[in-house]
């Protein structure tokens, strides 16, 4: 990751935060892991960092909020509107929690249809919980996957650069809690090749252990020996989570969605009064980026984030974090990144940040203490 942003804009890591709220039950998870061992202990099968084994790059617009997501609803001419937007690095994992307490505000005594604006993984992920909650709901979006921000997203299951802790409330920090207490119980009932999304063991860089952010998250979490990790590094933390491959998940969360009655308009939205003119009485906001113009919040900054990705190695079976960035192997391909630029707006990638991604990355695969 680059090491630099991340001291005043990611979150916290090693603050615990507790169980659950009962309002966000998700009956039958469990916390389950099916990672493979190494074919020795301490040897890995190494990345091949090369830019020959490139096959895209990709820059894509974080939104992200020093005061963290919003989740908030008010009344907005004859409708309710339910903002839901703003998660920063943390969209993937956040999805199915902030969406779950957006309809637990929302649709309390709510009938007839409902309005979902923006098709990134928040208002998937929202659109689908309205759905399994008995509604109908029409997505309205300028933009559908594969052309979305969510698209563009490594996957990890992990929140990262979201907030900045002197500017959360405690009250906020109870949302965030929840949120990913529900998300990491619904992701695990979707694990397998439908969604893309599977269990790996992960390495990171670190001085020290890691204080669960949730008592079930992250399992397998301890400090490894020298002995037990190839990486030229003098600390390694290992834990288990999930990892999404975010093309084939969104496009499976699109068929959900249509398979359920749920119908799409692509259109743009100006200003807020174009949305007072549809004919949903609920409306959800779910347009990340989008609701810095649409509604004038000035806190919303673009953190831009760019990948290098690499042919797939069916044989890599675990991720890295750390001072090189972060590399997630799935099956559309190893992705490599770990830059966070705030208030950069272009989303074209930089080849001198790639260059930079690759030749770190080269830096710590070539040089493994020992191989599988």
């Amino acid at each position: 990751m680059e090491p630099l942003s991340l001291a005043t804009s990611t979150v916290d890591r090693r603050r615990f935060l507790g169980a659950s709220a009962a309002a966000l039950a998700l009956p039958g998870c469990a916390a389950t892991t099916a990672s493979r061992p190494a074919a020795r202990t301490g040897c890995l099968p190494p990345v091949l960092v090369e830019e020959s084994r490139i096959i895209r790059t990709l820059a894509g617009l974080r939104p992200y909020r020093a005061a963290g997501f919003v989740v908030r609803r008010e009344a907005f001419a004859d409708k309710a509107l339910v903002h839901n937007y703003g998660h920063g690095g943390a969209g993937i994992t956040l999805s199915w929690g902030s969406a779950r307490l957006a309809v637990d505000l929302g649709l309390a005594g709510h009938r007839g249809p409902v309005a979902v604006i923006g098709a990134g993984v928040i208002g998937l992920s929202t659109a689908r919980l309205a759905q399994e909650a008995g509604f109908a709901v029409t997505l309205y979006a300028k933009a559908l996957p594969p052309e979305t921000t969510s698209n563009v997203a490594g996957g990890q299951f992990h929140p990262f650069g979201h907030f900045r802790e002197e500017e959360v409330t405690p009250e906020w920090r109870e949302q965030f809690r929840a949120a990913t207490d529900y998300s990491w119980r619904r992701f695990q009932i979707m694990v397998g090749p439908d969604y893309g999304i599977e269990w790996l063991p992960t390495y990171v860089e670190a001085s020290g252990p890691e204080t669960p952010l949730l008592p079930t998250f992250p399992p397998v979490n301890r400090m490894l020996r020298p002995d037990e990790h190839p990486f030229p590094l003098p600390a390694i933390r290992r834990y288990d989570t999930l990892y999404v491959e975010t093309g084939r998940y969104l496009r499976q969360l699109m068929r959900d969605f249509q398979v359920a009655g749920g119908r799409i308009v692509v259109r743009d939205f100006a200003t807020p009064g174009e949305l007072a003119a549809l004919p949903e009485p609920l409306v959800f906001n779910c347009t990340g980026l989008g609701a810095r113009a649409l509604f004038g919040d000035t806190a919303m900054q673009p953190a831009r984030g760019q990948l290098a990705v690499l042919l797939p190695q069916p044989e890599v079976r675990y991720a890295f974090t750390g001072e090189a960035g972060y590399m997630f192997p799935r099956a559309d391909g190893i992705i490599l990144g770990g830059s966070f630029e705030l208030g950069q707006w272009s989303t074209e990638p930089d080849p001198a940040r790639i260059a930079r991604i690759l030749r770190r990355q080269a830096a710590l695969f070539g040089s493994f203490r020992c191989t599988a």
